[in-house]
């Protein structure tokens, strides 16, 4: 019964899709027919017209198996090989320099947001108090 809730609830992941990319195709428009039918399934549970409820276990299905479908995209960077040979070093260097800005970001983004929020719950803590508070823990 499961399998079958799950499958019902894919059926409609797959019209978005399909309804996305006739509409790319018909607007002649430049982002992928897929992104635009996220972008259209978006909308529709923003606005509540598609309740979460009618794509939560398929998507919950979808999203467990999500790490095979990069699967084919580093094979496809194996095929090209030739683009990527001899430049291990600079691409090490991207890797750590994206990683760290990556958690750079995050980790200010995150202060800041938890400061907005105990500003407005009236906590008034400041950037600094958080920072000690961390080194508290």
């Amino acid at each position: 019964m499961k399998i079958i809730r799950i499958l019902a609830q894919i059926a409609p992941l797959y019209v978005f899709y399909m309804a996305g990319d006739y509409l790319q195709k018909l607007l002649h428009l430049p982002i992928p027919g897929s992104i635009v039918g996220l972008l259209l399934l978006f909308v529709l549970l923003l606005c509540k017209v598609i309740p979460v409820r009618f794509i939560d276990y398929g998507a919950s299905a979808i999203l467990s198996y999500l790490p095979l479908f990069f699967i084919p995209a580093t094979a496809g960077i194996v095929n090209h090989m030739d683009i990527f040979s001899g430049r291990g070093v600079l691409l090490i260097l991207v890797l750590v320099v994206s990683t760290a800005l990556t958690i750079g970001v995050a980790a200010h983004s995150s202060q800041w947001l938890a400061a907005l929020s105990s500003r407005r719950n009236g906590r008034g803590l400041s950037g600094r108090s958080l920072r000690a508070k961390g080194k508290e823990l």
